[in-house]
């Protein structure tokens, strides 16, 4: 959405860097460092996968939370012998715009839907995450909407193919998992 990636079609669907200039956001700019530097191109699935299990990602992503004034970051101690990372909310107005939004897109009829909240809604969605936005009334009503969104037919190409390859990505993160148990030495009965 901000132009410094594209996916080439003419490559087999490969993420190519159009644009390397910083973002000013300190993991977007990890990122595109990271695929301008790669050996070889990778689809956007990859990249998402491979971007997803970046070292300390949810405490990074609190961070910038943190460092905007969303959240605060706190430590507390756990049994007297363990630290952990807390980040209680202190500015809840951008979640309540981002509901809001999301709100917005879902339950009118307008075509100019901002990309940003469409890929949000489809992730909320995939995430069985848009109960705790809308009633069950609401989702009932508005499921062909949804389904629109998510499809990504009232948004670009380029957030259609960002909403599909994130979506593959927490598939195949759910799913490696129980693979992986299931294919264990041991784990079968006998």
């Amino acid at each position: 959405m901000l132009g410094r990636i594209k996916v080439d079609s003419d490559n087999k669907g490969k993420v190519a860097v159009v644009d390397d200039r910083a973002t000013h956001d300190a993991l977007l700019d990890d990122a595109l460092t990271m695929i301008s530097g790669a050996k070889r191109q990778r689809k956007l699935k990859d990249w998402v996968q491979k971007l997803g299990g970046i070292k300390n990602l949810k405490h990074k992503v609190a961070q910038a939370l943190a460092d905007n004034g969303i959240v605060a970051h706190e430590k507390e101690k756990v049994l007297w012998l363990f630290e952990r990372q807390i980040y209680p909310e202190i500015n809840p107005k951008p979640e309540q715009e981002l509901r809001q939004d999301m709100r917005d897109a879902v339950l009118s009829d307008t075509k100019d839907i901002e990309p940003r909240v469409a890929i949000i809604v489809a992730l909320a969605n995939s995430a069985k995450l848009l109960p705790q936005v809308f009633s069950k009334q609401e989702l009932k009503e508005r499921k062909q909407r949804i389904k629109q969104l998510e499809n990504g037919e009232l948004v670009s190409k380029a957030a259609r193919e960002a909403v599909q390859a994130i979506e593959a990505a927490v598939m195949i993160a759910a799913i490696m998992p129980a693979i992986t148990a299931a294919t264990a030495p041991g784990s079968g009965s006998c």
